[in-house]
């Protein structure tokens, strides 16, 4: 199977299992559902899932323990896409080629939605019942932390407060290892803990970590060059938000050239650990993957 096989079989899987979480519950409900089900069901690369369940697979998991949590991260991940693009945050009109969330729904009720699916993905890993009640209450314990205040909320927070305001380059790398990075190496943690590996200091732990964290760092890096010479049709989003923002990124320290030799550096760090495993290719053919996507 080759990698973009995995990847949509991965993806699809967790296309038909997110359904199954947001079924109205009430009539009375029924706008907070569509909006929630709209942002969640929207598709996308399913990069976080995909991490979830491929760390899991590594280390001797099946892949019913590792779903729940692949759910959750999801939930999460869509429920930050939501406030992000809301106009207090960085008023975005377009999300994966459709209008965004409050374009359609109102801010009122994004609002609402993202944070409902935000507390469903908490609601969907602490409930998941193919693993131990413990290691169900770790992975809730480390979604929380990730996405919270000195995660992903304070990550966005940083971002927030730095537009048109020039940071050193130590914040940035601090602002994106929490806006975008916490919850990618949250991904391989929870993929971890549905394989039954509970300890932090077990070295496949870390050796996820490190593999996720490099990722993330790349990831963001790569965002960044595609935020300044990307278009709208291949990206499904605005592109020079950065720009119109007065956002500090990658390219205000460093030539598009200097940024992409830095992000294949980080990314072979980022493999470097993982790549001895056995059957790890998949994970470092996707980190390379996601070193050269051009969306």
């Amino acid at each position: 199977m080759t990698l973009n096989e995995l990847i949509m079989k991965n993806a699809a899987a967790v296309d038909a299992a997110l359904p199954t979480y947001f079924e109205t519950p009430e009539a009375a409900l029924e706008v907070l559902y569509d909006a929630m089900r709209y942002s969640a069901l929207s598709g996308g690369k399913r990069i976080r899932p995909f991490l979830v369940t491929e760390f899991c697979r590594l280390f001797g998991g099946k892949e019913e323990a590792a779903m729940p949590f692949a759910c959750a991260i999801e939930c999460v991940h869509a429920s930050s896409l939501i406030h992000d693009d809301l106009p207090c945050m960085d008023n975005d009109e377009l999300r994966r080629g459709k209008p965004t969330n409050h374009m359609v729904y109102g801010e009122d009720i994004a609002l609402l939605a993202g944070d409902a699916l935000m507390t469903r993905g908490y609601e969907i890993a602490a409930n998941n019942t193919a693993v131990d009640a413990k290691t169900a209450l770790i992975a809730t314990q480390k979604l929380l932390f990730a996405s919270g205040a000195v995660g992903m909320m304070g990550g966005q927070q940083i971002d927030l407060k730095s537009e048109n305001v020039q940071i050193d380059f130590d914040t940035l790398l601090k602002m994106h290892a929490k806006k975008t990075g916490a919850l990618i190496r949250v991904s391989a943690e929870l993929g971890c803990l549905a394989a039954g590996i509970t300890d932090e200091n077990d070295p496949r732990m870390q050796a996820a970590v490190e593999y996720a964290c490099g990722i993330g760092l790349a990831f963001q890096i790569v965002d960044d060059i595609l935020d300044a010479t990307g278009d709208v049709a291949t990206l499904g989003k605005m592109t020079h938000a950065d720009d119109a923002l007065g956002k500090t990124t990658f390219l205000t320290f460093m030539t598009i050239e200097e940024a992409q030799k830095y992000a294949k550096e980080v990314t072979e760090k980022a493999i470097a650990g993982l790549k001895d495993y056995e059957n790890s290719e998949m994970l470092v053919e996707f980190a390379n993957y996601l070193l050269h996507r051009t969306k």
